[in-house]
């Protein structure tokens, strides 16, 4: 399993070669370091890092300190990697999803984190209660007030909600969206993300193009994915479509393609709903002359 290191210190007066050393001498194929706080949870090294990794590949810290800011933060980025088949390993901890004894560790950390959620419900609604049979009114009083500052905090804080919930679906949807954007339309786009990953939450038009432009924003897509589409005939639509399926699972049949697409409810270019493995075929030459897919 390939071991992929990520090294972190907060500032760049601070130094990773301790961390490289260590990691290095674990094994690690690559190492990926960053200069950021460990307070801040939209670090663009780790995203960009944690899209990129898949099945088999181990993500490797020396101290789960260096990645994650809580024991949350921590279940949500491991989380996060095992929908994908990926793994993770802490040096300094008993931490380490590829044996049983760290999966096991694992289960207790998430037992503690529920635990502490539950602890902190509880306390909350209590504070609530007193407050309220004090005559006092909850809530933040600088939203109260409208002042600048704290509307301005509470913008940034879901700023940083929203980015790491897109994070931990970006094997969703980033790899349609750096492959299909702009060629494709947006709708064309969410087609192919639903029907690659029927279980999750279906994505809509609005939705898949304010998450591009979130992660735009922090240099994480090209800002051409934003572009208009070209208008296209219908025909190059289809074998841009059957291409694109065919680049992102080589090893699929004629017959899966076509179950794609007809899970798609993409209509043969004769209108009709139901596909033949001969169409598929004779799509995928014409895609491979028109240079959408490697002769072979």
């Amino acid at each position: 399993m390939p071991l992929i290191g990520y090294a972190r210190v907060s500032t760049e007066l601070q130094e990773t070669a301790a961390q490289r050393r260590a990691l290095k001498a674990a094994g690690c194929v690559e190492i990926h370091e960053e200069f950021a706080s460990g307070a801040a949870r939209a670090r663009p090294v780790l995203g960009k890092l944690i899209a990129r990794l898949g099945r088999g590949d181990v993500l490797v810290v020396v101290r789960i300190d260096r990645l994650a800011r809580s024991l949350s933060h921590l279940l949500d980025v491991i989380e996060t990697l095992e929908a994908k088949g990926a793994h993770f390993r802490s040096l300094g901890d008993p931490i380490d999803t590829t044996s049983p004894q760290g999966k096991f560790t694992l289960q207790i950390l998430g037992a503690t984190a529920e635990f502490e959620r539950a602890l902190i419900r509880e306390r909350t609604m209590a504070g609530l209660a007193a407050a309220r049979d004090a005559g006092r009114v909850g809530g933040n009083p600088g939203l109260r007030n409208r002042d600048p500052e704290a509307i301005a905090k509470v913008s940034r804080a879901r700023d940083r909600s929203y980015f790491d919930k897109l994070n931990g679906e970006a094997q969703h949807w980033l790899p349609a969206v750096r492959q299909f954007r702009p060629r494709l339309p947006w709708e064309d786009v969410v087609r192919i993300v639903n029907s690659r990953h029927p279980e999750a939450r279906p994505w809509t038009v609005e939705r898949l193009r304010r998450a591009a432009g979130r992660f735009v924003k922090d240099g994480l897509l090209d800002r051409s994915v934003l572009d208009r589409a070209a208008p296209s005939q219908k025909d190059d639509r289809i074998l841009a479509i059957i291409a694109g399926i065919k680049s992102a699972a080589p090893d699929m049949t004629l017959k899966q393609i076509a179950q794609r697409l007809e899970a798609m409810r993409e209509p043969t270019p004769r209108g009709r709903t139901t596909w033949a493995t001969s169409s598929v075929a004779h799509l995928l030459e014409r895609a491979r002359q028109a240079g959408l897919l490697e002769q072979g």
